[in-house]
């Protein structure tokens, strides 16, 4: 049912927030949106485009719409063990940041320089881009790299059977092929600090979506190297201490020990979750935490094989680690119940 709101104001912020996403279909997608005409929506462009915040390319129906940044920052950069992300961003991209709130530069500089520093440290890259565009609606920070590819790298580290399953790794956290130097934590933070964080790199696309705790996975036409884009509103009141104790433990050590894994990254396609190499393949590194939300947003349906690993097999095997499985429909409901009432009633017949 379309959307009741008709103030100007909220009619021209959702044209601002929604460019980037459908910049050739947002008049469309506005119109459905609030409920009016075309033509009202493009009343409100044409006021845009004389504030000089929004900029049109082509003609009728096959234009095209940009938002214009206030300020625009690009920096190509040799990658080299003495390059110091630190001195990026106090030097280059603070700057472009005047009078945004002290959290949100909190979580750009957070995200900049964690990214920033993997491709020193992980892309075998020569040359990198950083790149900044800030506009009243929002803070987009990108990293791109001509190295191997984060999850090419991730796959051969850990003898992952495909590049997906490096995907599902980084969601879980604690995952680096440089323990010596790195806890594993920079990407698992950065991708839930920023509204919108994505990483695109060979042929896969991968982005969480901090509102409504989406993510989204999607192949691509191959991409050299790897590009990072951190999206975050200037208004934002996230923290990067809201995002650390979210996962940090209950017993006062303030630890990484708590994290959110979506189960649809251990999806391939349209395969339904059924088996037990499936489960392990989820289960890989659990052990490292104390507490696992399982979110099963997204996930119709699993098998008897797949939800008796986790939740018997692996529950009785690590009972240091508490599962809580999460957005279950009826169907994952009634396995899931079923693995535990098995793992209930096998241990009330143990001697």
């Amino acid at each position: 049912m379309p959307n009741t709101r008709r103030r100007p104001e909220d009619i021209r912020a959702y044209l601002l927030e929604g460019i980037d996403d459908n910049p050739s279909g947002i008049v469309t997608e506005t119109a459905a949106e609030f409920g009016i005409t075309r033509q009202g929506v493009l009343r409100h462009v044409r006021q845009l485009v004389v504030e000089g915040r929004i900029a049109v390319q082509g003609k009728t129906r096959d234009r095209r719409y940009r938002v214009i940044p206030t300020a625009e920052v690009r920096i190509p950069l040799g990658v080299s063990a003495d390059l110091q992300e630190d001195l990026v961003w106090r030097q280059d991209l603070r700057p472009a940041l005047e009078g945004v709130r002290s959290n949100v530069l909190a979580v750009c500089q957070y995200g900049l320089t964690e990214m920033l520093r993997n491709v020193v440290d992980h892309s075998q890259a020569t040359h990198c881009v950083v790149s900044l565009d800030y506009s009243p609606h929002r803070i987009r920070m990108r990293v791109g790299d001509n190295g191997v590819g984060i999850f090419a790298k991730i796959q051969k580290a850990f003898d992952l059977p495909d590049p997906q399953d490096a995907i599902l790794e980084l969601a879980k956290g604690k995952l680096t092929t440089d323990p010596q130097r790195h806890t594993g934590e920079g990407i698992f933070f950065t991708s839930r600090m920023f509204d919108r964080f994505s990483i695109l790199s060979g042929r896969l696309y991968f982005a969480h979506l901090e509102q409504d705790d989406d993510w989204l996975l999607e192949e691509q036409a191959p991409a050299e190297g790897t590009l990072v884009s951190m999206i975050i509103g200037p208004s934002s009141d996230r923290t990067p201490k809201d995002v650390f104790d979210r996962f940090a433990s209950q017993d006062g050590d303030y630890g990484f020990s708590k994290t959110h894994v979506p189960v649809v990254l251990a999806r391939y396609g349209d395969e339904n979750l059924v088996s037990r190499s499936q489960a392990k393949r989820l289960l890989a590194r659990f052990d490292r935490f104390q507490e696992i939300v399982l979110d099963f947003k997204g996930v119709a349906t699993v098998g008897q094989a797949f939800a008796d690993e986790i939740f018997r097999v692996f529950a009785h095997e690590h009972p240091h680690v508490h599962l809580t499985p999460v957005n279950l429909s009826q169907a994952v409901a009634q396995m899931v119940n079923r693995a535990r009432a098995n793992s209930q009633g096998a241990q009330s017949q143990a001697p």
